[in-house]
């Protein structure tokens, strides 16, 4: 149920800290998403295409890990350090990439690539839900999320263009610079927490109720549905697209970010409105269409039919479900619920990840069955919010 807290009393929404955020994930989002379209050519060069499945999973699998730790020290140390901490993490690995030439290597920096979204989105929304009114949160993370869906949009095809027409060393590069830049935003970021604790090396010891928010239960299980979609598209939209002739293989990126983010602009207060609960369904059912679409995608129209697809949902699922995170959390353990939320984000994808790549490379049609998969998961998210619609209505919530 939507109510509010002390903190989120202020009737203005867009501040200068709020814009200095939204500028530090553009940058941030970019840095770490113009790597993935050229990842699995890459290792494949290095002799790791047996691999390809867990460029994203170990990406993933760490920022899980991770998330009840930086929930707690968002709650303890403050929103910003933590939010600087993802940003360093991203720059000195995009730094690393070209040192490590082999395929273990990689992929141990793939490894501590996750801890940078593993700590900085958990305090990044705990900001936003510090920092705007209420009323306006699903707004404010719409608007978030056009700068994050931006910098995730222009990354791809950057780094796409920057491998083909430089080198693979220039992208990495660009890359760390991008994070760097994402950093030097962040000390100029007032903190939000009330009564800051001094980092200490005890913080790291989690109490069993400090892993898992049950407050964010809800959004954990829809969440964990809805991404194993993007697991599966971040793994092979690659390779369809090299099958369809397409060379730059960022623009399927590109294509539904775009589409994310006209409906972030279009539908920015829809929740604020008509509830989470409504607006996750539709958007869901949307996924659907996208993952069927991306199921017999055998040509390019069909292709970016299912990009477009895919973004429409996307933009209006992100804001909406760290929206509905926020609203049923506690102001004093915010961070810990979005650790929850986007522990769900990190095992969704990293499932799809791991198991697409399987499909690929052990079954003839393992592309097709693995979006048909995701297909059948997003619609058993869209079955339970509708039902829990339902329910809300019956008991005059609004949620």
């Amino acid at each position: 149920m939507i109510t509010t807290t002390s903190t989120t009393t202020r009737s203005t929404l867009y501040t200068l800290p709020f814009w200095l955020l939204c500028l530090s994930n553009f940058l941030f989002s970019a840095s770490f998403q113009m790597l993935i379209p050229e990842l699995p050519d890459y290792l494949t060069r290095l002799g790791g295409q047996e691999y390809v499945g867990l460029i994203i999973a170990l990406f993933t699998f760490t920022a899980g890990i991770s998330r009840p730790f930086s929930g707690k020290l968002t709650d303890t140390i403050g929103r910003v350090p933590v939010m600087a901490f993802g940003s360093v993490v991203c720059f000195l690995c995009g730094f690393l990439y070209p040192y490590l030439l082999t395929v273990w290597g990689f992929l141990m920096l793939r490894l501590i690539h996750g801890f940078s979204t593993g700590t900085k989105p958990t305090a990044t929304a705990a900001y936003v839900a510090d920092v705007v009114p209420v009323e306006r949160r699903g707004e404010a993370m719409g608007a978030l999320g056009l700068f994050t869906a931006t910098g995730m949009s222009l990354g791809p095809a950057i780094g796409s263009w920057l491998a083909d027409a430089y080198s693979m060393d220039a992208l990495f590069h660009v890359s760390s610079v991008f994070a760097l830049m994402s950093i030097l935003i962040l000390l100029r970021m007032p903190e939000t927490l009330d009564n800051q604790q001094p980092f200490r090396l005890r913080l790291f010891k989690l109490k069993r109720e400090e892993i898992f928010d049950r407050q964010a239960t809800k959004p954990f299980f829809v969440l964990l549905l809805q991404s194993f979609s993007s697991g599966a598209v971040l793994t092979l939209a690659p390779a369809l697209s090299s099958s369809l002739g397409i060379t730059n293989k960022g623009l399927f990126f590109t294509v539904y970010t775009i589409a994310s983010l006209v409906i972030r602009l279009l539908f920015r207060r829809s929740s604020d409105r008509y509830g989470r609960v409504p607006v996750l369904a539709i958007s869901t059912a949307v996924l659907v269409a996208g993952m069927a679409v991306l199921t017999i995608a055998h040509t390019p129209v069909l292709f970016y039919t299912a990009a477009i697809l895919f973004g429409m949902s996307w933009g209006m699922n992100s804001p909406t479900v760290q929206a509905w995170t926020a609203d049923l959390s506690d102001e004093h353990t915010r961070g810990r619920a979005m650790a929850t939320m986007y522990i769900a984000l990190e095992a969704g994808i990293g499932i799809g990840a791991v198991l697409s790549g399987y499909l690929f490379n052990h079954l003839d049609l393992g592309m097709e069955a693995s979006f048909a998969l995701s297909a059948v998961l997003a619609l058993v998210a869209t079955l339970y919010l509708l039902w829990l619609w339902q329910k809300n209505r019956v008991a005059g919530v609004l949620q």
